[in-house]
């Protein structure tokens, strides 16, 4: 039995299967470089119904990006939104907004702090990683309970910082209940790239992708792109599903 702090004064106690091995194994053994793992998920095709996919999009820190955020609501389109405790902290509005919708937005958990759910020292895109197991159990556990607090319910997905993990993270996350939220294909690129370049790869999309992009970043062109692509996905008849409601594989 292992007893996990949880941040606002409360305490889980967890049975976790395999959990003290997992313990044992980071204490004992530092990283091996270049042993990152990017999960990869899809959803099941959408058949007779037409080409469908699932939007993911994370809302890692600072605010909320309106272009997208508005045109899903206008439009109706469903959408997974992995939240920080971070994110919470500063967008009460824009998560009432969400919440005011139900038929559309599935909230699922980002962690608290965004930091790497990586077990050791390598710094995945340059950000220090959780680090230890006890670590990265805090930022999957608080991170669920944040959005309980906020009124976002129970979830079921779990993504961490830059979607890279160790491989004794992915073992901890699942015995934690979590699944892991992988992707097929990166609209956006961490929000990096242009106003084109976002709306080109969106376009990229086949049937039963799992798409990952960003609503916390109202200033960078990426948005615009993105908004864009769900647009145009929707009028070559692409449908949305939230990953709740389709048959995943991976993760």
């Amino acid at each position: 039995m292992v007893e996990i702090g949880i941040s606002g004064g409360s305490t889980i106690r967890a049975l976790i299967l395999g959990f003290a091995a997992v313990l044992s194994l980071a204490a004992a053994a530092p990283a091996a470089a270049g042993r990152l793992i990017e999960p990869a998920l899809r959803i099941a095709d959408g058949g007779s119904q037409g080409p469908q996919v699932a939007l993911t999009l994370d809302a890692c820190s600072g605010l909320v990006d309106h272009r997208i955020l508005d045109e899903l609501i206008a439009d109706g389109i469903p959408a997974t939104i992995f939240v920080t405790g971070r994110w919470l902290k500063g967008n009460a509005d824009a998560f009432r907004l969400m919440l005011a919708h139900p038929e559309l937005f599935e909230i699922e958990d980002h962690g608290e702090n965004h930091l790497p759910a990586v077990i050791g020292t390598e710094r995945p895109y340059g950000l220090e990683p959780a680090g230890t197991a006890e670590a990265v159990a805090k930022e999957v556990l608080n991170g669920r309970a944040d959005i309980a607090r906020a009124g976002g319910g129970e979830v079921t997905w779990f993504r961490g910082a830059t979607a890279l993990y160790s491989p004794d993270a992915i073992e901890l996350i699942a015995s934690l209940g979590l699944r892991i939220a992988g992707f097929s294909l990166n609209g956006d690129l961490g929000a990096s790239v242009g106003e084109k370049a976002a709306l080109a790869r969106m376009l990229t999309a086949r049937d039963g992708d799992v798409i990952i992009a960003h609503i916390n970043q109202p200033k960078r062109p990426a948005g615009a792109g993105v908004a864009e692509g769900i647009r145009q996905l929707k009028a070559h008849g692409f449908r949305f599903v939230r990953l709740r409601d389709a048959t995943v594989s991976g993760g």
